[in-house]
């Protein structure tokens, strides 16, 4: 049984991809420092799969503390490494919190790999290096433009820093670029949950829809786009779980084409914001109370993926509709609710 470590692990995708390696056989190993998800999840994972993950509490930041982890697990196959902070905004309010986290995590882990010979390594990028595209779609040559936020510019000095690394010693990596990962698991037991006000779109519509929030905010309604609100490639989080588990075979076949290998993760159709809401409403029976206000800061204006290149030379493709996402979204947030009562 193949072993792989996953950082971040009990984390929004992290999680989700936990599921789907243990289904396909592998004994994973999470590492999560607890700073934006919660020990329950282990018990969730466990129920789905009928598998509990190895575990271990640790900051991957703290250089220290993660040399001495790997040391005392060496025989490791490969690594998936989701451990890092992903609001926008957040980052655009706290960027040094982003560049030490995000980059020291990163460094520290690949140290350990290379320190114990441990050759595989997927990691969790982003959309955001492509920073606002000249066209659409963008596809994975596409130039990388000027970051609009520190958390895009954290994730592309992360694939420099590995493309770098791959280079000068035995470690091969895949970079992952998704687009905006929403929906839950079809069980219902696991989903999107940050701690605190949420960031991200989907769990903000959710909370407001069943109360916790009096209103969400749609930032900006004046873009260049057919409705004048943001436009992004929604993805179901479980396409893009599964598509890890297929770079992970990809690296343990020894199938790439090169040491450090770059695929958009997404559906390829782009859609606004309120396409988003009108699914929610359309599936989730619930009329939403939203307002749209002044844009944020960090926010690009429009941007969706080509897969091609992923579709074809991973041979992965997302399955999942955009009904089906708002509507799995909403069942998670039912059944928070349920054990909250």
């Amino acid at each position: 049984m193949k072993k792989i470590l996953v950082t971040g692990g009990t984390g929004y995708i992290g999680s989700h991809t936990v599921v789907e390696l243990q289904r396909k056989g592998y004994e994973v190993l999470i590492v999560d420092n607890l700073s934006n998800s919660r020990l329950d999840v282990l018990d969730n994972i466990e129920t789905i799969s009928g598998i509990r993950p190895a575990f271990e509490q640790l900051d991957l930041a703290d250089g220290k503390l993660t040399a001495e982890f790997f040391q005392r697990n060496p025989s490791l196959d490969g690594v998936i490494h989701f451990a890092a902070f992903k609001a926008v905004g957040q980052s655009v309010a706290d960027p040094l919190m982003y560049y030490r986290n995000n980059l020291y995590s990163l460094v520290n882990v690949l140290q350990g790999m290379k320190d114990n010979n441990i050759q595989n390594l997927v990691f969790s990028s982003s959309c955001t290096v492509y920073g606002q595209p000249e066209q659409l779609p963008v596809n994975e040559k596409a130039p990388i433009q000027k970051a609009w936020s520190p958390y895009g510019n954290t994730k592309q000095m992360s694939e420099e820093i590995i493309e770098f690394t791959v280079k000068s010693c035995d470690v091969k990596a895949i970079a992952l670029r998704y687009f905006n990962p929403i929906g839950a698991h079809e069980s219902a037991l696991i989903g999107e949950l940050p701690l605190g006000t949420p960031n991200n779109l989907m769990p903000f519509v959710t909370q407001t829809a069943i109360g916790i929030r009096e209103c969400l905010s749609v930032f900006g309604g004046d873009y260049d786009t057919p409705d004048g609100t943001a436009v992004r490639d929604y993805i179901h989080v479980v396409d893009i779980a599964q598509a890890h588990v297929v770079a992970v075979e990809r690296m343990l076949g020894d199938k790439g084409k090169s040491n450090f290998e770059i695929f958009n993760l997404g559906t390829g159709n782009g859609l606004s914001v309120l396409e988003v809401i009108n699914s929610f409403e359309k599936t989730s029976g619930q009329k939403l109370n939203y307002k749209i206000v002044d844009r944020r800061s960090g926010d690009v204006e429009k941007v969706w993926a080509d897969t091609t290149f992923a579709n074809q030379e991973l041979g992965w493709k997302a399955l999942k509709g955009l009904d089906e996402m708002t509507l799995s979204a909403w069942k998670w947030e039912l059944r928070l609710a349920e054990i909250k009562k």
